[in-house]
């Protein structure tokens, strides 16, 4: 008689060995998540251990949407918006071409319908968010990161749409063009409205909400809150997850507290960590399962195994046609000649801004004065911001160094078997359990090949970009100085107050203005006191010049998200001391 373990103490291991492999990885010098696939690959190959089949729902529903929201959140945004266009390229169209070009070959060697070819090619082209992971560990440059990363938080999307769209067409026999199309962008449309909407909730609510517990537990559902009216809308609930993610990571600065932001970064890093873990763990436990269906086939596997082999061979060729376009395409970008327009443009915009107020508008139209000046503000900051993103793409071009990067790291993972795992039952998927084996294949062979290969991969091409990876301190100094330059302006400007919006003494701001910096003695004084009320005030002021400077583009997300965390902890650690005079 088989025993029956108990689930939770199967849950207490896992996340036991989860932790493990994650704090050992780097020791031995691999990630964390190959390790588990590796260690669940071994177990499910025990005879005594059964691995009952588990609810693909457990982590489409479950899982990825509090994973891509949690990704989500983090995304440096200015970063993302830069490389928008080659990102789209790489989550939208390189999966529409990898799914026909598998559907073709499946197709003609199984002999199975198209659409469900079509189908199986959809759930083996998107890149994994989490099997990205690895890629971070690996020094290479911020901006490949940020590329794979945003394909691997959209390109879901892309594949589950194409999915639910050629299952519901095998149903009915049929889909036009135009159905499939409107299918897709209504998906992706009702999804970007609906993440939106839950996001700026999400701000707003609990910017209301200051009990700490209380605010965490909100946090914890606002992914699910996204994904689930998205999908009975008929739209693609990760995607949601992901947008939701987003107005909330760049809407945290302004509405949330100190204490929110460090919370939220800690829970989620937590949150990754085991979802990660247990995904990876799951992918290697499955084998056992899925290979018994595939051994009593005429042939055995090996049919299987020469048919995923093949399939991640197209599926790498296509990605490397694409990215070979994608890398010319940046490349002439960075070496455009755009800066010298710009530069004229500015000039004018100066002799614009000389010109006598209330001069003669286009038509001999009288030009309002203040109407006027803020044109040519608003054409000031979109011209810096143009600026800031040439000098991105000169400062950090992209060569066919990053192209290889770029395309031995688009490894599958989890939503791919997953995926899988959803397709229909009977008659309706002929040879499912050969698709879905396939799917397992290529899922656990790229992570396993490319991810051990990766680092090995790096060091070859020669990529140190370490550096790269950090907080450019040149940009570091240079936000310091803006803050500073807020907080004397915020001195010196009449509407300086209190938390508690009373004034400070006559002359106060004047006396210690340039000593704010410098920690406040001890002693339980109004002057020690009031010192700390205008440090808070400095604080308050330099975040908010922060705040502009996050818009501009003139700085990278890393280095802003390093002076945020200074500030912030600079303001809990007053609070703390201005709690204790209270007491």
């Amino acid at each position: 008689m088989t025993e029956v373990v108990d689930p939770l103490v199967l849950i207490i291991i896992g996340v036991v060995v989860i932790a493990v492999a994650t704090a050992v990885g780097p020791k031995l010098n691999i990630a964390g998540p190959l390790i588990l696939v590796l260690l669940g690959l071994g177990v499910s190959l025990l005879p005594f251990v059964h691995v009952p089949e588990i609810d693909p729902d457990i982590i489409l529903v479950g899982v990825l949407p509090p994973l891509l929201y949690s990704a989500a959140v983090s995304l440096p945004a200015i970063e993302f918006r830069r490389d928008f266009g080659p990102i789209a390229g790489l989550s939208v169209l390189l999966v529409l071409l990898s799914s026909v070009a598998l559907a073709f070959f499946f197709s003609a060697v199984i002999g199975i319908p198209f659409l469900l070819a079509l189908a199986l090619g959809a759930i083996l082209s998107p890149t994994d968010a989490v099997a990205t992971s690895i890629v971070k560990r690996l020094g290479i440059s911020r901006r490949v990161v940020t590329m794979l990363e945003g394909e691997s938080l959209l390109n879901d999307a892309t594949a589950l749409v194409i999915l639910r769209v050629s299952i519901a067409a095998l149903a009915v026999g049929s889909i036009s063009p135009g159905q499939f199309v409107g299918s897709f962008l209504w998906g992706v449309l009702i999804a970007t409205v609906v993440g939106a909407v839950i996001g700026y909730l999400n701000l707003r609510l609990r910017a209301l909400i200051r009990h700490s517990a209380a605010n965490t537990a909100i946090g914890f559902v606002v992914p699910f809150a996204a994904y689930l009216p998205t999908e009975h809308l008929g739209g693609s609930g990760l995607v949601a997850a992901v947008v939701a993610g987003i107005v909330t990571g760049q809407g945290s600065v302004r509405w949330f507290t100190p204490e929110q932001r460090l919370s939220d970064e800690l829970n989620w890093r937590t949150v990754e960590l085991v979802l990660e873990g247990a995904v990876f763990l799951v992918m290697g436990l499955e084998l056992k399962a899925i290979l018994d269906q595939n051994l009593n086939r005429d042939g055995g596997a090996g049919f299987g195994v020469a048919l995923a082999i093949a399939a991640l061979g197209i599926i790498l060729i296509v990605r490397a046609g694409w990215v070979s376009i994608l890398v010319w395409l940046q490349s002439r970008r960075a070496r455009g000649r755009q800066r010298n327009r710009l530069e004229q443009f500015g000039t004018r915009l100066d002799d614009l801004a000389d010109a006598p107020p209330g001069g003669r508008g286009g038509r001999g139209m009288q030009v309002n004065p203040a109407h006027q000046e803020r044109r040519i503000a608003s054409a000031r900051r979109r011209l810096t911001r143009a600026l800031a993103d040439l000098d991105y793409y000169q400062g950090r071009p992209l060569g066919w160094k990053h192209g290889t990067i770029i395309v031995w790291a688009g490894m599958r993972g989890v939503v791919t078997l997953a995926a899988a795992q959803t397709l229909p039952r009977g008659d309706e998927t002929p040879e499912r359990a050969l698709l879905i084996f396939i799917a397992f294949l290529v899922a656990v062979g790229s992570l396993i090949i490319q991810g051990f290969s990766l680092p090995w991969l790096v060091r070859m091409l020669r990529l140190d970009e370490g550096d790269d990876e950090g907080v450019d301190r040149a940009d570091q100094q240079r936000i310091d100085d803006e803050l500073r330059e807020a907080a004397g302006a915020a001195l010196s400007a009449p509407g300086l107050v209190r938390r508690d919006g009373s004034a400070f003494p006559d002359g106060f701001a004047a006396r210690v203005g340039a000593r704010f910096t410098e920690p406040p003695d001890d002693e339980t004084t109004a002057l020690a006191r009031d010192m700390l009320e205008l440090r808070l005030a400095m604080i308050e002021a330099m975040r908010g010049r922060l705040l502009e400077l996050s818009s501009g583009g003139a700085y990278s997300t890393a280095a802003l998200r390093h002076a945020l965390a200074e500030l912030d902890a600079d303001e809990i650690s007053l609070q703390l001391r201005l709690d204790e005079k209270d007491d």
